[in-house]
């Protein structure tokens, strides 16, 4: 295996297992469920991953909250995804349903959802009009947008507005 990560499946040591766990912390920012599970990956103890999720918490290298408003602004930010798809990335991650309703809001809050759809179809589709597209042409992007988690209301109606333009 590449990098400098434990190969050891036996490891206990707390302070091998806190200076694994700020590789991973250094390359990109985790929720504890991900530093927990890569850490055991490696084969640090529970005690060790305990200690070490515990350290990299006191030092504020790990922070759920903190990693669930960045990643839902990053998902918004990009058009990658917004509302459900947010919350089920976050969920899939680990982090707690409050926290990922409250990430989802506050980036609801920076970005809209209806303009950023807007502008995506604007950049993806530039030449998409909803009164002379085909069924099959209609299905592709309100689908794009579905599996992105816009609702499908917001679909029709952005879509629709921007055809008649």
């Amino acid at each position: 295996m590449k990098g400098s990560m434990p190969m050891d499946r036996s490891k206990s040591n707390d302070s091998k297992a806190f200076s694994a766990a700020l590789r991973m912390l250094t390359r990109r920012d985790r929720s504890e469920t991900e530093l927990r599970q890569k850490l055991k990956q490696f084969g640090f103890s529970l005690a060790a991953i305990n200690n070490a999720v515990k350290k990299c918490q006191e030092y504020n290298y790990l922070d759920d909250k903190r990693y669930a408003s960045e990643r839902a602004r990053s998902l918004m930010r990009t058009g990658r995804g917004v509302g459900r798809k947010i919350l089920l990335d976050l969920r899939r991650r680990g982090i707690s349903d409050e926290l990922a309703q409250q990430a989802v809001i506050d980036a609801e809050s920076e970005f809209s959802p209806a303009d950023l759809l807007r502008e995506q179809l604007q950049r993806r589709f530039p030449d998409f009009n909803y009164t002379t597209a085909d069924q099959r042409e209609r299905r592709r992007v309100i689908g794009f947008f579905q599996r992105r988690g816009f609702s499908l209301g917001d679909i029709f109606d952005i879509i629709k507005d921007e055809s008649y333009s």
